[in-house]
């Protein structure tokens, strides 16, 4: 009786301890699949946060070629140092270890920021420089567009201011030659011919034209010569040299001759100084540096 007494409640106890037992290897081995899950979760954890703290030091790089400005280039290649030192403190950290894994975690935080601020700015940058090179690209074209105007202009100028010119400029018409011989008389043959040597005693010869009318030519006293072209090119009886198409040249008479804008009668005596000889003779009249009228006339034998 007594036996029975003993053995029961020490039964229950043995059930309790091996249950007790049971339950606590239960727990330390949930606890130890427990540990392990966090182990295996900081281990990967830290393997993120070391990839993106490689992605932002390669993001720094990559910046630095979009951006032409050295002071911005030093800041960028700041961060990336410290971006980079941050990376390699976080590689040399164990995973267990939580408040270092804590600290860079608020690290990779800041480096996020100021990353993303960088970003910003160098976009607005970037931006803002396409802007200007728009502009200035506009305000070339305009330029482009002004100077072939301005040229344009100034040729249509030229032009114009050439055209005046040459409206302002003497005509000599109605050009006569005339021979004068020794009693006094004059001889005109028209058109070309003045007639044969020696059928006349000329002392000399009479260049008459007139200077047509021109409301745009100069008013005053304006300097007249006269060519007389021999046969053989040379000028008869040279008396100075004047201005001639960017030249001077040989010419035969001058006068002084006011202009009033209308039509004005002018002659020239030219005396026999030379033997003529038969051929055709030129007679050019030049005023300001220029040809205003000329005729040919022929001597016959």
């Amino acid at each position: 009786m007594n036996n029975k007494k003993i053995v029961g409640p020490l039964v229950a106890v043995i059930a309790l301890l091996v249950a007790g037992i049971v339950y606590l290897g239960y727990s330390l081995s949930q606890e130890k699949q427990v540990n392990k899950d966090m182990q295996e979760l900081a281990v990967l954890e830290k393997q993120e946060m070391e990839n993106e703290y490689q992605q932002f030091a390669d993001q720094y790089s990559e910046m630095k070629t979009r951006i032409n400005n050295d002071s911005i280039v030093a800041q960028l290649t700041r961060e990336q140092e410290r971006t980079q030192q941050l990376l390699e403190e976080l590689r040399q950290t164990k995973a267990e270890d939580a408040a270092e894994i804590t600290r860079l975690k608020k690290e990779l935080a800041t480096v996020r920021a100021v990353l993303r601020s960088y970003v910003l700015q160098i976009d607005s940058l970037n931006q803002l420089n396409a802007e200007l090179m728009d502009e200035n690209n506009r305000v070339r074209s305009e330029l482009e567009l002004t100077n072939q105007q301005n040229q344009t202009l100034a040729s249509s100028n030229m032009t114009l201011s050439e055209k005046v010119a040459i409206a302002s400029q003497l005509t000599a018409a109605n050009i006569d030659i005339i021979m004068l011989v020794k009693d006094g008389g004059d001889r005109i043959k028209h058109p070309h011919k003045i007639g044969r040597i020696g059928t006349v005693k000329t002392t000399g010869m009479k260049v008459r034209f007139v200077l047509s009318r021109n409301v745009t030519a100069a008013n005053g006293v304006r300097s007249i010569y006269v060519r007389v072209l021999t046969p053989t090119g040379d000028v008869l009886n040279v008396s100075g040299k004047c201005a001639f198409e960017d030249r001077h040249v040989d010419y035969t008479a001058s006068k002084n001759v006011e202009y009033t804008g209308e039509e004005t009668l002018v002659e020239f005596f030219v005396p026999k100084k030379e033997t003529l000889i038969p051929g055709t003779y030129r007679v050019q009249v030049i005023a300001d540096g220029h040809e205003i009228g000329a005729r040919s006339i022929e001597l016959e034998k």
